[in-house]
């Protein structure tokens, strides 16, 4: 088997952006109950507001 150069190497390709594990909680969406509710409210609310002014 030949050692061609015409591909990237293999420390190239794990380095690529796409090819990284992603980092613990950099896209942490997750949010408790109490925060879950507070929205629930607060939108729950408007939708009230907005029915009860047509």
């Amino acid at each position: 088997m030949t050692n061609s150069q015409n591909g990237p190497t293999k420390a190239e390709v794990q380095s690529t952006e796409l090819n990284k594990l992603p980092v613990p909680g950099e896209n942490d969406t997750e949010f408790s109950a109490e925060e879950a509710a507070e929205v629930f409210q607060q939108n729950g609310n408007a939708e009230l507001e907005s029915e009860n002014e047509e």
